[in-house]
Parts: C-alpha cells; sequence; structure tokens
C-alpha cells in the first residue's frame, strides 16, 4: 500500500447532483445472495463535485435523457443544471474523475470539453479487453462512452492513474477493483476530515455496513477488500459516501436552498 503524503491539506466542499431515479427495484436486487427482507429499494445516480482552491473537479458525468429512455432510467435533469446551481460553467472544468466506465459514470463527456479525464489504466484495459466478450460483464458498458474516452486519449486529455494517483492536494485518487476491475474511489479532504467518494465501490449505505456486495461484480474478493480501504480512508464511516443511495438526499443537507431536492453538501 503506497503511504500517502503527510502534511496540510487544502479544505474542500463536496457536493452531490441527483440526476436520475430507478424506482422499481427491489431489496433482494441489491445484494449479493438476496436480502431475507424484501421490499423496495431504488436507485438515484449522482455526479459528484468537488470545489476547492483548485477550482472545481467533477466525480462522474452521470447519462443523458437518451440513454435513460433506453435503460428504462427516469431522468430528472441534466448534471449541468446542477452545476449551475453550484455556480460552475461545465465548459471551464480543467478535470474530471471518472470512478469506472459504466454507462452511468461515463456519459455527457461533451458537456466538459476542456477537461483532463482521470482513469486507472486497469479500467481502461478492462473495458476494452476480453472480458467484454461475456455478455453479462459489458452489459454496464456503453460503447459510444468508451469510444468518446479512447477519443479523448488520443487527443491527450486522458490522464491514466496506476493504483494511488493525485489530482490536486487534498484529492486523491485509489484503485479498489470489485465492481469493476479499474473501479477507483476519490478521497477528498474536508472540513470534516477525509471524506471519501466511493462510487460503485459500495451502491448503498447498507452494502459497506453490512458488508454485503452488490450483485453486479467483477471480483467479490477484491470488492471484500475494498469495503476494508474505504475504511483505512475515510476520517469516520459515516464519510464514506455510496454511488446510487437515496438517503444521500436525507442524510445531507441542501447545498442551497434553491437546489433543495437537486444538490446535497456532504462535507
Amino acid at each position: 500500500m503506497t503511504t500517502l503524503p503527510a502534511g496540510d491539506h487544502p479544505v474542500h466542499e463536496v457536493h452531490a447532483i441527483r440526476f436520475a431515479h430507478h424506482a422499481p427495484r427491489r431489496r433482494v436486487e441489491n445484494f449479493l445472495g438476496g436480502d431475507a427482507h424484501d421490499g423496495p429499494m431504488p436507485f438515484d445516480y449522482f455526479v459528484f463535485v468537488i470545489k476547492g482552491p483548485a477550482g472545481a473537479v467533477i466525480v462522474d458525468t452521470g447519462f443523458n435523457a437518451e440513454v435513460a429512455r433506453k435503460r428504462g432510467r427516469e431522468f430528472l435533469r441534466c448534471p449541468s443544471d446542477g452545476l449551475r446551481l453550484l455556480g460552475i460553467d461545465p465548459q471551464t472544468v480543467a478535470d474530471v474523475v471518472l470512478t469506472h466506465l459504466h454507462y452511468d459514470h461515463s456519459g455527457n463527456q461533451d458537456l466538459f470539453p476542456k477537461a483532463r479525464f482521470h482513469l486507472q489504466a486497469a479500467e481502461m484495459a478492462y473495458a476494452t479487453g476480453p472480458c467484454m466478450c461475456h455478455g453479462m460483464l459489458r452489459g454496464g458498458y456503453d460503447p459510444h462512452d468508451i469510444a468518446e474516452t479512447v477519443r479523448k486519449l488520443f487527443e491527450g486529455r486522458v490522464v491514466y492513474h496506476q493504483g494511488e494517483g493525485v489530482v490536486a492536494p487534498g484529492i486523491t485518487l485509489h484503485r479498489v477493483g470489485g465492481h469493476t476491475d479499474g473501479q477507483q474511489v476519490v478521497r477528498v479532504m474536508t472540513r470534516k476530515g477525509w471524506l471519501v467518494l466511493a462510487s460503485d465501490a459500495t451502491h448503498f449505505f447498507e452494502n459497506f455496513e453490512r458488508n454485503i456486495p452488490f450483485p453486479w461484480v467483477y471480483h467479490v474478493g477484491a470488492t471484500l477488500e475494498g469495503f476494508r480501504r474505504l475504511r483505512e480512508l475515510a476520517a469516520a464511516e459515516a464519510l464514506v459516501i455510496p454511488g446510487h443511495d437515496p438517503q444521500i438526499m436525507t442524510r445531507f443537507p441542501p447545498s442551497t436552498a434553491e437546489a433543495k431536492g437537486i444538490v446535497a453538501r456532504l462535507d
């Protein structure tokens, strides 16, 4: 394990923009091996925003209305609408982190025409490698998003990371694998201490709290080790933020009065 640099770190704000919803889900669909107490357990979809001295860093880019119709999701708004509520113009964003390349995390790349895209090299290898010969593993990917990412690579706009990396002071990346081979999480220094945007390293708070992976998983062992790593990285378990839990909007306050129900402030 790489030792993170010691010393002072700039403090950042962290926000979650809710842009889509998937209601017809049951608890048995969200835990590997099912769940003894079945009932509704819907999905939300988020784009995350880190605001600090270096400007705004976007974590994942979501998907658009066309993809929502294709996948049977309820599209609430373009993520750019939430960004503008935070005073951020997507066209000026310099850094975007793609935690992995599934369709709900890597669409809408065109919203950020000047950005560098930070990605684990292992994720690109996985998303374009032999594992994609299997329908079960490639189902979460959209060929258009993969092609867009490759195009940016040849434009010099993809920054590959190998395990751990730094986006800016106080913002670090950590490969945990599990959900996909190149799944990474983002560690951010906030006024509450280190906060971790876990993305799909844990879909729900409950996956992490009970140490039970979400069923869509490339490697179960890596997912479980990822839970342990999340606990190491965060200042407290309450500062591990899952990728799809609707409770994000109730556990945390709105970023502004105007953003109520749209953007939550996590720090």
